[in-house]
């Protein structure tokens, strides 16, 4: 079986049935987020690359077709009208590393009806995961206020590809390293890595164990120093880092804080370290971060020079899901659009014009800017076909910081942010409006239709009314 099975249910059954009605005109579905997740000021677009590489490579193909007959319990002559479906094509999508705010379509696909159908549970899938973690990490780059970030979360993140992942978007983001060996070495950025406790305990004494690993590691050196009695442990990592020719240590050299009151810690490791003649050596602090942790801690201003966070942001803890959707806005030339309570959807085709401030206006794609305003959503595929050369990290991370630097100071607190919002442009409402004053005409005439006519007893018989 491909990636196309990789879909729900529904997915297959609306297919299946728009290819037997001979409905395969152009559709144009739009992404976005409805509402941001609390304590969120601002999205970081991501997840469009992934979502590229399975439309363009979407093939079904025979084996399965028997797996989606199996699925919906239907003979393999039913779904063979899939067999041979190949995503065909455009995708306009706002670029990875851009901010983006609530109600903004992220990414919009037009392609004949059930090929974009079909594409619809992965590439959401794919935006709407990697963009909550993308935005968590770029909170954590905000609270650190310059102090260097590691990526540590693999062991914790939901499966391997997710690890991948969140080490990737914190690279995105301006994180500086990961401990993911297989991102850093396909993404080439910094592995970095310490010791765990069992290590410690391996050895009769701390100060043995970490002769040990100086020595298969002369430098630079990371020492964990919080198995037993924290203190206790920094002063035989000054030991054991005092030893070391400052040469052959290295810059870079440090002891690691990883449970505990990390900022009185903190202070009572640089005093040790200082006093033994190491202001070189640094200290990194893990252990349960995340953004809302490292804010106290560099608003403190204790001395940690870095901070390593794992589980809460690979998975990002308090707030693990968008309320994300992917709505058909047109098909066959006909702009729809869904009126069900509190999940109107806007019709058409749109573009996202993003002035200064972050006065978005959200826009009909053929519209022109408004005053100031740029296009965020770009073509980045044509007729199943990627339209430029893959995006690097370092590009991506240029915009996230060029969109970041731009952001208002409130929309970037890590408490109580307050989002911009965008708005919607005269043609776009009016567009909304004649298309919701249609579709309640349309279904008032089927209401009126739909009941049955009434007998009434006359003087002269039975009347109809």
């Amino acid at each position: 079986m491909s990636d196309a099975t990789t879909t729900d249910l529904y997915e297959v059954t609306m297919a299946m049935s728009y290819l037997r009605e001979g409905m395969t005109g152009p559709a144009t579905f739009s992404l976005f987020v409805r509402d941001l997740p609390p304590e969120r000021g601002f999205l970081v677009a991501a997840g469009l690359d992934s979502a590229l590489d399975y439309l363009s490579g979407l093939h079904v193909g025979p084996e399965d077709v028997d797996a989606f007959a199996s699925a919906v319990r239907r003979p393999r002559r039913d779904l063979q009208p899939l067999l041979g479906l190949e995503f065909t094509g455009d995708v306009r999508a706002v670029p990875e590393g851009r901010i983006v705010l609530a109600g903004e379509p992220v990414l919009e696909v037009t392609a004949p009806l059930p090929q974009a159908q079909l594409a619809e549970t992965y590439v959401l899938n794919q935006l709407s995961h990697q963009s909550t973690i993308a935005s968590k990490a770029a909170r954590c780059v905000l609270a650190a206020a310059g102090h260097p970030l590691v990526d540590f979360s693999l062991r914790r993140t939901h499966g391997p590809q997710a690890g991948f992942q969140a080490a990737r978007l914190g690279a995105m983001v301006g994180f500086a390293g990961t401990s993911n060996v297989a991102a850093a070495t396909l993404l080439s950025i910094p592995a970095v890595g310490t010791m765990a406790h069992s290590f410690v305990e391996a050895f009769a004494t701390e100060e043995e164990a970490f002769r040990a690993f100086a020595r298969s590691h002369p430098g630079p050196v990371t020492l964990l120093v919080d198995t037993y009695d924290t203190e206790a442990g920094v002063r035989a990592a000054a030991r054991v880092l005092r030893d070391l020719d400052r040469a052959a240590r290295g810059p870079g050299s440090a002891v690691r804080l990883d449970s505990g009151d990390l900022g009185d810690l903190a202070v009572r490791a640089r005093s040790i370290l200082d006093d033994a003649g190491l202001p070189d050596v640094g200290i990194i602090a893990s252990g349960g971060l995340d953004e809302y942790a490292v804010d106290e801690l560099v608003r403190s201003t204790v001395p940690i020079d870095t901070y390593a966070v794992g589980t809460r942001v690979g998975v990002s803890a308090d707030a693990p899901y968008l309320d994300s959707a992917y709505k058909m806005v047109a098909y066959d030339g006909r702009p729809v659009m869904k009126l069900s309570s509190s999940k109107v959807t806007a019709p058409g085709p749109k573009q996202v014009f993003r002035r200064p401030g972050y006065a978005d206006v959200i826009g009909l794609a053929d519209e022109q800017p408004p005053g100031g305003g740029r296009p965020l959503l770009e073509t980045v595929m044509r007729g199943g076909q990627r339209t430029g050369t893959r995006p690097t990290l370092d590009e991506c991370r240029e915009r996230f910081t060029a969109d970041l630097g731009g952001l208002p100071s409130a929309a970037r607190r890590i408490r109580a942010p307050v989002p911009p919002r965008a708005t919607a442009s005269e043609a776009l409402s009016a567009l909304a409006a004649h298309v919701r004053r249609h579709i309640e005409e349309q279904t008032a005439v089927a209401a009126r239709s739909s009941v049955p006519e009434r007998t009434v007893p006359g003087p002269h018989g039975p009347v109809s009314s």
